[in-house]
């Protein structure tokens, strides 16, 4: 019985505060590292880069080359790149102040999430916005920087998907030409045991690395942002 009082009772001379601040910071990382996947799909251009490169190997004809790692990768690098300038802002407003002792957790998250908001709501619609303000039946605000984050996020996603749609579409039509005219290039000679996707496939690919394709399509999603 008194090893157990012992063990209940915390030594003399400990710090409680400090542990407590030290738990809650190991809670909040571990929390941080199980979100990180999510965070990235939905609150990054990374939903842009992933569906205009998924469409760009649909049109090259490639099934698995780049591969879906190779991809990641790439949409990784650049969305990192892209999200540097929100992640000082929020190094700057949040961490570092957190990491000092001058705010509480809590309060770091709130200044944390400031800046990804801005970010998400430059390039959110408003018909976006609109839609789900609606549909959580809260009322309007007055600034779109009072909306809460369950209405910027999705928001925010859908208007990505459809700007990735409208590049995929516009970089889907060179290459759909050339496959219209391989095939009718090898039905009108004949050539209908060689399907025309064996031909027009290399000629893509050509056509791609001749124009410097990576470096035009990274440049042009650079400045879509």
């Amino acid at each position: 019985m008194s090893a157990l009082v012992l063990l209940a009772r915390p030594p003399a001379g400990l710090n409680l505060g400090a542990n407590n601040q030290i738990l809650w910071t190991i809670v909040f990382t571990l929390t941080l590292l199980t979100l990180v996947p999510a965070i990235l799909v939905s609150m990054t251009p990374m939903v842009r880069l992933l569906v205009v490169f998924h469409f760009l190997r649909q049109a090259l004809g490639t099934q698995t080359a780049p591969s879906n790692q190779v991809l990641m990768g790439l949409g990784l690098m650049m969305t990192w790149f892209l999200m540097q300038p929100v992640l000082v802002q929020v190094d700057q407003q949040a961490v570092e102040p957190y990491r000092q002792g001058q705010i509480s957790g809590w309060e770091a998250i709130q200044r944390g999430a400031g800046p990804p908001k801005a970010y998400m709501l430059h390039y959110a619609r408003e018909k976006d916005l609109a839609l789900f303000v609606s549909a959580s039946m809260t009322q309007r605000p007055a600034r779109p920087e009072d909306l809460p984050m369950r209405v910027v996020v999705p928001a925010y996603i859908l208007s990505e998907l459809k700007a990735g749609f409208e590049i995929g579409a516009v970089l889907f039509l060179p290459f759909l030409l050339v496959d219209m005219v391989v095939a009718s290039i090898t039905t009108s000679i004949g050539m209908y045991q060689l399907p025309p996707v064996v031909i027009s496939t290399p000629l893509k690919i050509l056509l791609f690395v001749m124009v410097d394709g990576w470096n035009l399509l990274a440049g042009s999603l650079l400045k879509s942002f």
